[in-house]
């Protein structure tokens, strides 16, 4: 039986239409739920708030109260699954934007009187990042070197303390038929089985 508090955020900016990374966030959170993991969700297009356009703000600022329940569901969790399509090369701007507000000090990491980042805020979880492309991944991976996805492990999760962290890269999504979505669906189901 699970035991295992997880949280997935979707951050494909559309919140319209159902894209790949919708069915495979629902298939990870089938075979999550199916275990006996208790699973929370965040859609981030569906939420409202404003980019931070300032270190003043991001230090001082307040969390837009649109933003509280995801923090407080970032802290609850030991494991996150974030999902996102890679656009021009990087995450698309509406999810960056809701990592730079959630992930504010005093929540994501304290500091002391000598160092404002002594402490990390987010030790002991472990996350999976799941990201859709249009380019064959193994060249994302090894010609691009995945640029956008170690840069999120190392700058935003590890900074705050969260590992390990895995990745799944889906590619050539406009080649995809039913079948093959199917496979990755059935994937991310068995992810989502194991909390990994």
């Amino acid at each position: 039986m699970g035991s295992e508090r997880i949280l997935t955020l979707q951050g494909h900016p559309d919140p319209a239409t159902p894209h790949l990374c919708h069915a495979l966030e629902a298939a990870y959170t089938e075979g999550a739920t199916q275990a006996g993991h208790t699973v929370r969700r965040v859609n981030v297009a569906r939420l409202d708030f404003p980019l931070l356009r300032s270190q003043q703000d991001w230090e001082h600022g307040t969390l837009p109260p649109s933003l509280l329940q995801a923090q407080n569901d970032l802290a609850w969790a030991s494991h996150l699954v974030l999902f996102f399509p890679l656009w021009l090369g990087d995450m698309p701007a509406l999810f960056k934007g809701f990592l730079e507000q959630v992930a504010r000090p005093g929540f994501a990491f304290k500091g002391d009187a000598t160092n404002p980042f002594a402490q990390k805020g987010l030790t002991g979880k472990s996350a999976r990042v799941v990201v859709t492309m249009g380019m064959p991944a193994v060249v994302y991976r090894w010609y691009f070197r995945a640029h956008s996805v170690k840069s999120l492990e190392r700058n935003i999760l590890g900074f705050v303390g969260v590992a390990p962290v895995r990745e799944t890269l889906v590619g050539m999504v406009d080649t995809l038929d039913a079948h093959a979505v199917e496979t990755w669906r059935g994937r991310l189901r068995q992810l989502g089985v194991k909390a990994s």
